[in-house]
C-alpha cells in the first residue's frame, strides 16, 4: 500500500500534544505505511479505508492507545489486543507507554492494521449483543412492576439509552444504591430521555 497524505488538524494535534507526542508520531508513521486515509474525528486522529473507520489514536492519562473499531474480529496472535471496557463488544486497543514498546511490535502492528483492512474489505460485521439479552437489575424490574408506565417508557427508549441505564444501575454494588439510582432517573425515563440527555 502507498503512504497517505497528512491532515492539518492531526498535524496540529501532534504538535500540541502534551502526552504521548513521540508515541503518536511513531504510530502515525506506521499507519501511513499501511496506506490508510488520515482524518480528524471525535477530536482525535482517525484512519479510514474507503470511508470506513479502521483505527483511531486515543490519549489517556496512564497510556496511549491505538483502537481498532472492529478489533474483536481480529485474530490477535500476539495477544496484545485489550477490551477498552467491560461492555465493549467490537473495539479493541493496543496500549503503550513509550516509543520503544511501539517499535518492538511495529511489524505486528502493521499486520493487525492490514488484517483490519481485510476485515473491512470482506464486509464482516461484529455481532452485537441485543439490548434484550442484558439482564435487567432486579430493582429496576420491581420498579417496572410497581409503575407499568415506567416499563413502557423504558422500552420506548433507543437500545443505546436502555443499555446505558442498565449498565449504570447494575454497576452499583448494593441494592439500596441501585434503588437510589433508579429513583433519580425515573422522570428522565418517563420523559423519554437518556442517562446523559
Amino acid at each position: 500500500m502507498t503512504s497517505s497524505k497528512t491532515n492539518p488538524k492531526v498535524d496540529e494535534f501532534l504538535n500540541e500534544a502534551e502526552k504521548w507526542q513521540a508515541e503518536f508520531k511513531k504510530l502515525r508513521q506506521i499507519i501511513h505505511d499501511c496506506g490508510l486515509t488520515e482524518e480528524w474525528k471525535w477530536r482525535l486522529p482517525c484512519y479510514t479505508f474507503d470511508n470506513s473507520n479502521i483505527v483511531i489514536m486515543q490519549d489517556f492519562k496512564a497510556y496511549g492507545a491505538l483502537m481498532f473499531f472492529k478489533g474483536s474480529l481480529l485474530k490477535d496472535p500476539k495477544n496484545i489486543l485489550i477490551k477498552p471496557g467491560e461492555n465493549s463488544q467490537a473495539q479493541r486497543q493496543i496500549r503503550f507507554t513509550n516509543v520503544q514498546e511501539i517499535e518492538e511490535i511495529e511489524t505486528a502492528l502493521k499486520d493487525y492494521i492490514y488484517e483490519a483492512i481485510e476485515v473491512e474489505k470482506s464486509g464482516l460485521e461484529v455481532k452485537f449483543k441485543k439490548t434484550e439479552e442484558y439482564t435487567i437489575p432486579d430493582e429496576l424490574q420491581a420498579k417496572f412492576e410497581e409503575m407499568p408506565e415506567l416499563k413502557t417508557a423504558f422500552e420506548s427508549l433507543t437500545p443505546g439509552r436502555q443499555r446505558a441505564y442498565i449498565f449504570y444501575i447494575s454497576k452499583a454494588k448494593q441494592s439500596k444504591t441501585r434503588e437510589s439510582r433508579i429513583e433519580k432517573y425515573v422522570q428522565k425515563i418517563l420523559d423519554g430521555k437518556g442517562l446523559r440527555d
